[in-house]
């Protein structure tokens, strides 16, 4: 049974607009510029979310003529979720367990 959480894509999407984006790209697949009409974000701003995102490997890439599009990796989010399912169901399991003090 798993008892540690990815810490590096925790901290990856411990960012308030990179949380946004994977939200959004879990509706539909969205291309920076529509990604930059939903957040309000500057596109540079917007690019770079996306690549750290992309070298987490979170959103994957999909080239359609000029355009970018990014997509959410759901097994990737689903891999993280196991990993809290895992955590929740060891502090449910040790819920009687107390160490003595010295």
């Amino acid at each position: 049974m798993m008892t540690s959480v990815d810490t590096e894509l925790l901290r990856v999407l411990a960012d308030p607009l990179r949380l946004r984006i994977v939200a959004l790209l879990a509706r539909e697949t969205l291309c920076t510029t529509h990604l930059v009409e939903e957040t309000g974000a500057r596109q540079t701003n917007l690019s770079n979310h996306l690549r750290v995102l992309r070298e987490a490997g979170i959103v994957e890439t999909e080239p359609c003529g000029r355009f970018t599009y990014y997509k959410l990796r759901p097994d990737v989010i689903a891999q993280l979720a196991g990993q809290f399912a895992d955590l929740a169901e060891t502090a449910r399991t040790a819920a009687d367990n107390k160490r003595a003090c010295p």
